[in-house]
């Protein structure tokens, strides 16, 4: 949803009548993930995407019939002869896709305000279309239609939202079989840059294209400026682990040491491994993020601390420029963040790594 939030809420502002396509079933290879959106108004204006093209046409018609009638859809597409041609995937996925008349106000104020929350929508059967919506806290609004229901669901976000994952699960309530679909909306995630070196300047830059919320900490006021860094949330000028300290890193926080100098890089490793990061990766070549291991191991880490650090940092596509290193990062952070971990076959073999 986040990434069709602009076009929501300005056709709100406009009085737009809107429908909202969501993938909740992929098989196959299928185009696109479970909570892929596709947005269209009564007026024929589109944002977002279930497919990559192949059945939005498709899915636009069902949109338009949804706002006609107010009344829910759930749509199948795959392969067939039948459908092949119109509406087939190409690629051989299958997908499910719901369509509903747009009811997520919660959702927009929740993405607006970096929150996290929670929809569960009942999506085929008598109670289609019903929603219930519970927040990190565990408040809850609106029904899918049994307290019984609405119990089993509750108890089942708590985890989905720590993983930031959606999913269709089927339950049974009042003896019926019953599928929901759940969907996360987690805050943006964090990337937390030590070091305003060179190579932070693109990866700021595109963290952002990517949704994240970015920030630079360096002591040196001479690098860590505004002029330097346009797209950053937000710089801080201080000593890396006293900044740190007063962040709030969990989970949905990467952090990318690129220091490149014990004084700066250890404290930031430091406050780093005593948090739950997503994600930790220091810049060096392999000698240098060997000896930098030491210096953590000669300070007391145990080996299951420092093995959570990523370094020599990024994926080895050849890298040399800072945009080039700066997509590697990302890559590699990526690549974790799907349980993706890439072995040491892919890291720089010789070459130390460029610093800014």
């Amino acid at each position: 949803m986040r990434d069709i939030i602009n076009e929501i809420t300005e056709w709100q502002s406009e009085g737009e009548e809107i429908a909202l396509a969501t993938v909740v079933r992929a098989s196959g290879s299928a185009p696109r993930p479970v909570g892929a959106k596709l947005a269209l108004t009564k007026s024929g204006r589109m944002a977002g995407s279930v497919s990559g093209g192949c059945v939005e046409g498709a899915v636009f018609e069902a949109g338009q019939e949804v706002l006609a009638s107010g009344q829910t859809q759930l749509k199948h597409y795959g392969i067939s002869d039948e459908m092949a041609f119109d509406v087939g995937l190409s690629c051989g996925g299958v997908i499910d896709v719901f369509v509903e008349p747009f009811a997520h106000q919660p959702v927009v104020e929740a993405i607006l305000a970096d929150q996290s929350l929670a929809v569960a929508t009942v999506i085929a059967g008598e109670f289609a279309g019903n929603q219930l919506v519970v927040d990190e806290q565990g408040a809850r609004q609106g029904t899918l239609g049994s307290p019984a229901l609405d119990e089993q669901v509750a108890a089942d976000v708590p985890a989905l939202l720590e993983a930031g994952k959606s999913e269709t699960r089927g339950y049974t309530a009042a003896g019926d079989e019953v599928d929901v679909y759940i969907e996360s909306h987690t805050p943006r995630r964090h990337l937390v840059v030590v070091g305003a070196v060179h190579i932070a300047i693109p990866l700021v830059a595109y963290a952002r294209e990517l949704g994240y919320r970015t920030t630079v900490i360096d002591p040196r006021g001479l690098f860590a400026t505004g002029e330097r860094f346009p797209d950053v949330d937000e710089l801080i000028e201080e000593w890396p682990d006293e900044a740190m300290a007063k962040l709030t890193i969990g989970p949905m926080t990467d952090i990318v040491v690129l220091a490149h100098d014990s004084k700066f890089e250890d404290p930031a490793l430091h406050a780093a491994l005593d948090s739950r990061a997503g994600y930790i990766g220091a810049m060096g070549s392999k000698k240098t993020s060997a000896e930098r291991l030491e210096r953590l191991r000669a300070e007391g880490l145990s080996e299951e601390s420092i093995g959570r650090i990523h370094g020599p940092i990024g994926l080895n596509i050849g890298a040399r420029t800072p945009a080039e290193i700066a997509i590697s990062i990302l890559a590699e952070i990526i690549a974790v963040r799907h349980g993706k971990v890439p072995g040491s076959a892919l890291k720089p073999a010789k070459s130390e790594q460029p610093v800014g």
